[in-house]
């Protein structure tokens, strides 16, 4: 049995609001330091070696959950994560507010922020985020939007340390969408020393200052984050080799033809065989078994993607935890 004192440092890691700041908000990696990304693979390692410890740190807390989009892993893990710490959860449907339309974001977060001690937002738009971080005097939690996924993202590195024992020096291969997800992959990469290349189509790059961003903080770890346009080229050497779905909600009308252009992203048995022979598949989920990725990569021995979804409801506390502090 471990004991509480083997998490002195962590029991004591929060993510703090700098000077002047009554708060502090989980909207993207760009703002969190190098530092700061150890505390918080850190707390989720320790939450999930020794959930007991943490158990009502969030006593009397209330988290609201406000989504705009369907969800299985991010609901379930929030939920579920919140009320083992001890906190209550009230679930808003985009049916409940239609944020941004029924009333502005500002006005929803400003009423919230009477109410609960912090709301975990998923959405379309990523400005909506913003502008409720700025108007609420509670955190934000940023739980998926049209341009970053930052709680995959802790979570997916969590799975690669726990796998290979180390982060600094890994590779990791992107194949497929400039998107959400490799945004925050490329973030989680400067800052943890890991070697990050993604292959896209030519029309479907990252943000340019994201990509910028992600390479100027990499030289702090000496992380390299490269684009290119070949497939074989990322995956060749790779420890892990991660894909997303080709078409993302609000995409729906260019499915058929991100489907022809993507083909030949696909990842496959043959792909795979240029990572090295231990490396790992990822995919955050949902997957479209024989779009992006073929059956037997998805349901095979090489696979993580369980392990990336169970990780969620790690990290999901453990970013409660930095921003509300409980019993820390």
């Amino acid at each position: 049995m471990i004991g509480i004192s083997a998490f002195p440092s962590i029991l004591a890691w929060r993510l703090r609001p700098a000077e002047g700041q009554i708060k502090r908000d989980f909207l993207t990696l760009l703002d969190l330091t190098v530092e700061e990304m150890e505390g918080l693979l850190g707390l989720a390692r320790a939450v999930k070696r020794q959930p007991a410890l943490f158990h009502h740190m969030l006593d009397g807390r209330n988290i609201a959950l406000v989504f705009e989009k369907p969800s299985l892993r991010t609901r379930v893990t929030f939920e579920v994560g919140a009320r083992q710490l001890g906190a209550d959860t009230i679930y808003l449907a985009p049916s409940d507010i239609a944020l941004g339309h029924r009333e502005p974001a500002r006005d929803v977060a400003c009423n919230l922020a009477r109410w609960v001690d912090a709301v975990v937002v998923r959405t379309f738009g990523h400005g909506l985020l913003t502008e409720m971080a700025a108007a609420a005097h509670i955190p934000i939690v940023n739980a998926l939007s049209d341009k970053f996924h930052p709680c995959q993202a802790v979570a997916d590195f969590l799975t690669l340390r726990e796998l290979k024992g180390h982060l600094p020096g890994l590779r990791l291969a992107w194949v497929g969408d400039g998107n959400n997800v490799a945004h925050s992959l490329m973030l989680a990469a400067a800052r943890t020393g890991v070697h990050f290349t993604m292959a896209v189509p030519h029309g479907y790059e990252p943000d340019t200052a994201v990509y910028q961003r992600a390479r100027a903080d990499a030289a702090e770890t000496g992380a390299e984050i490269g684009l290119v346009y070949d497939p074989a080229v990322a995956v060749r050497g790779a420890d892990a080799v991660y894909t997303d779905v080709w078409t993302s909600m609000g995409q729906e009308a260019e499915a058929e033809h991100r489907r022809l252009l993507f083909a030949p992203y696909r990842v496959d048995r043959e792909l795979m065989a240029l990572a090295k022979p231990d490396a790992v598949f990822m995919h955050c989920l949902p997957a479209h078994r024989g779009e992006e990725v073929t059956s037997e990569v998805l349901d095979g021995s090489a696979s993580v993607v369980l392990e990336q979804a169970e990780n969620r409801l790690h990290v999901a506390k453990a970013v409660l935890l930095a921003l509300l502090g409980g019993g820390l």
